[in-house]
């Protein structure tokens, strides 16, 4: 029996917090005003979010934008929140259909011969281009441990990542059709320190103008996975589903596993 008021309080809380549906929880706040103030005021729906996507806690500030005058008492702050991040968990926790989340090529750490070899190449989805064979080459190194990396705007500041795929380029024009693969592969997901502006982004015309690392905050990092020496397209699972906040991707192409005959230097394409 639970008869003091905080061992009830501690019990219902106990329940709510175990609710992993944003259904559910939507229902139980429509039972009564008071399970409502209940639900708000202890944040369960940014629980929920928690759960499913620990990258929700680098979240400073939520807020919802209504017309008119609004109140900025700790509870319409709370009320507007608890809107905020229902939304958040129906997106994040209700099934969805898998789509490409990539828009636009930021850049590539180094290009051998742009813009013939550019990063845009990689977005196509077929090996030849105006008869031309498609792919990226990164410059050669007489290093095979050297790192290359890629960077990706992609179609919101809010994506939900659970897999990436990359194939790495069999150059049937080159004696023995060599594949130049990195031997690794990583990801980091996080948001620009500064607005991307369209004209920084690459291009025909350049290579891409925020290139630098330094010009990102990364808030995931992924394990590190093999790559096959094989050209076909390799999916790379990430243990859970990564909610991308910032709408960037780091692909990092971790060592170099071919020596070009011509020039006796490591490449990945």
């Amino acid at each position: 029996m639970l008869d003091h008021p905080a061992d009830l309080a501690r019990a219902s809380s106990t329940v709510f917090s175990m609710l992993d549906d944003p259904a559910d929880l939507a229902r139980a706040s429509a039972v009564s005003r008071s399970w409502r103030q209940f639900v708000i005021a202890n944040q369960f729906s940014k629980l929920q979010c928690l759960r499913a996507c620990p990258e929700v806690s680098t979240f400073m500030h939520v807020d919802v934008i209504t017309s008119g005058s609004s109140s900025t008492t700790r509870q319409d702050q709370l009320d507007r929140e608890h809107r905020a991040y229902t939304n958040l968990a129906h997106g994040l926790l209700s099934p969805y259909k898998p789509w490409d989340c990539i828009i636009h090529c930021i850049g590539a750490s180094s290009t051998d011969n742009f813009p013939v070899e550019t990063i845009e190449n990689t977005i196509e989805p077929m090996d030849l281009v105006e008869f031309r064979p498609s792919y990226w080459s990164s410059r050669g190194n007489r290093d095979p441990a050297a790192h290359e990396y890629l960077i990706y705007r992609l179609q919101a500041d809010l994506c939900l990542v659970d897999e990436i795929k990359m194939k790495p380029f069999k150059a049937l024009f080159q004696i023995g059709d060599p594949i130049y693969s990195a031997k690794s592969i990583r990801f980091q997901m996080g948001y620009p320190r500064s607005p991307l502006r369209p004209e920084a982004l690459v291009c025909d015309e350049n290579e891409g103008q925020l290139i630098d690392d330094r010009n990102y905050v990364w808030t995931y990092t992924s394990p590190e996975f093999p790559v096959l020496q094989e050209d076909v397209l390799q999916s790379f699972k990430l243990p859970r589903q990564v909610l991308c906040i910032g709408g960037v991707v780091k692909v990092e192409l971790l060592g170099r596993a071919q020596k070009q005959a011509i020039d006796g230097l490591y490449y990945v394409w």
